[in-house]
């Protein structure tokens, strides 16, 4: 996991992109370069009375620029988020990150990038970093540099080679199916919504099965029931499933066992069947959460 800073980040751009659903730009110091895509940073409140912070996943990252992009949507009065979607350019809010493990990409495999609701935006950057080749990978994508299974990260001047091909699915509770033009940029992209007014009416897996998609491989983020679906979809159909769980946090940095989900294995830290979502997560190998 990368190191982490605590830092005063400034608001460079801020705009709405449909009902409740905020696009957030903010300049950072340290944070930027050090981010993968699917980590997150803690947002904290400029009230002192709101000792938490709130976690948002990174929707982008521009390691030139110093910047990072928030996608989030407003939770409601009085929970921080309605506080940020107020803030204009040149604020100043404290952030910590980046936190938790990012997506590790297996090279060569033909991917489902899948998204759900505020699960959607982490994906963006998981679309571009594939097609510019700065993620993590499982294994060599370059032989002569690396050494078959180790972990690698790509270059992050963002002149690697293309990761894998993909197909990318997202599910959108109606018509504001936000982000949905950039995706477009990154590879094809099909849409599922509740309500049927974009694309296949119904969910993420309906509409892969609509328009006859295969894949290698899953990568997903958005609500525990999309999430469970998709595992047992890639167990029916023998694919690899990663996921990004979306859970309450409170501390963000593993030392409060607020947001704990079982597993498989026993945990290091509390030496049970437990994982931290935002320490260890919030990507796991579906194959190692109970969901």
């Amino acid at each position: 996991m990368a190191e982490k800073f605590e830092e005063i980040a400034v608001v460079v751009d801020q705009n709405a992109l449909g009902s409740g659903i905020y696009d957030l730009t903010l300049k950072t110091k340290n944070i930027a370069k050090a981010a993968k895509a699917g980590q997150f940073v803690s947002v904290y409140s400029n009230d002192r009375s709101k000792l938490l912070p709130r976690p948002i996943s990174l929707c982008g990252i521009d390691r030139d620029e110093d910047t990072i992009r928030l996608v989030y949507r407003v939770t409601g009065e009085n929970t921080g988020t309605e506080e940020f979607s107020k803030l204009v350019m040149g604020d100043r809010i404290r952030i910590l990150g980046p936190l938790g493990n990012g997506f590790t990409v297996e090279p060569g495999k033909k991917a489902f990038l899948i998204g759900g609701g505020i699960g959607v935006p982490p994906m963006l950057q998981l679309a571009k970093d594939i097609n510019s080749g700065v993620v993590q990978t499982t294994g060599a994508v370059d032989t002569n540099t690396q050494e078959k299974g180790q972990t690698e990260e790509k270059q992050i001047n963002g002149h690697g080679k293309k990761i894998c091909d993909m197909n990318i699915i997202m599910g959108y509770r109606d018509e504001n199916t936000f982000l949905l033009d950039e995706f477009k940029e990154q590879a094809d992209s099909f849409v599922a919504t509740e309500d049927g007014s974009v694309g296949t009416k119904g969910n993420v897996i309906d509409a892969i099965k609509e328009n006859g998609l295969e894949a290698d491989v899953v990568y997903a983020c958005g609500p525990m029931p999309m999430l469970r679906a998709l595992k047992a979809y890639a167990m029916e159909h023998d694919m690899e499933c990663y996921v990004s769980m979306e859970e309450r946090m409170a501390c963000g940095i593993g030392a409060c066992l607020a947001c704990v989900c079982k597993t498989k294995d026993k945990d290091a830290h509390s030496n049970v069947n437990n994982k931290r979502i935002c320490k260890e997560g919030p990507v796991f190998n579906a194959k190692e959460v109970e969901l």
